[in-house]
């Protein structure tokens, strides 16, 4: 069945923008596990970086990206200032982190998660620990993200327990 063969609705969401001004304020929760790595992708493919998309964002209804073409993705990708971090556990893939640091000298944790199958182990709290001491290492004045109530509703409480604080509320309608 293709998407659009799919019954759609509209949904209300609440996205929620955070931020931490300065890096003492991260409330670090790592694991020590030396099967645990965070590592940044020297390189990463269109194919590659939409696998990544698919598998961290589908229990979440990210589909923004996948209207994107090739060509689209690939200027997204050949940003300045645009990092992309995996989480490996074991030496497989366990979580993608893409960090976007601004001109304004702000750095965004842009896209976070985990793939579905290591959901509920502890991971999320170390990929953002992780995530963000990476962040803070580029000497920004913020770091910032956002999420939404289409989101984990893990995600929220995870990104307030690290130290990020809610700035902004808005509201809007999303198909899924």
């Amino acid at each position: 069945m293709t998407d659009s063969a799919i019954a759609k609705r509209t949904v209300d969401v609440t996205r929620t923008y955070l931020r931490m001004l300065r890096a003492t304020a991260l409330k670090p929760a790592l694991i020590n596990d030396p099967r645990l790595i965070f590592e940044r992708l020297e390189s990463c493919d269109v194919p590659m970086a939409r696998d990544y998309y698919k598998w961290v964002g589908a229990n979440w209804n990210w589909n923004d990206r996948n209207r994107w073409s090739d060509a689209e993705y690939q200027n997204y990708l050949d940003r300045p200032g645009l990092s992309l971090w995996l989480l490996k556990f074991a030496g497989e893939d366990a979580g993608y982190v893409e960090i976007d640091q601004h001109d304004d000298g702000t750095v965004e944790i842009a896209l976070f998660g985990l793939l579905p199958r290591y959901i509920g182990r502890g991971f999320g709290k170390h990929l953002l620990s992780c995530a963000a001491r990476a962040c803070w290492a580029m000497k920004p004045h913020t770091v910032w993200l956002h999420t939404c109530t289409l989101d984990s509703p893990r995600a929220l409480p995870n990104y307030v327990k690290r130290g990020f604080t809610p700035y902004r509320e808005e509201q809007y309608k999303a198909l899924v």
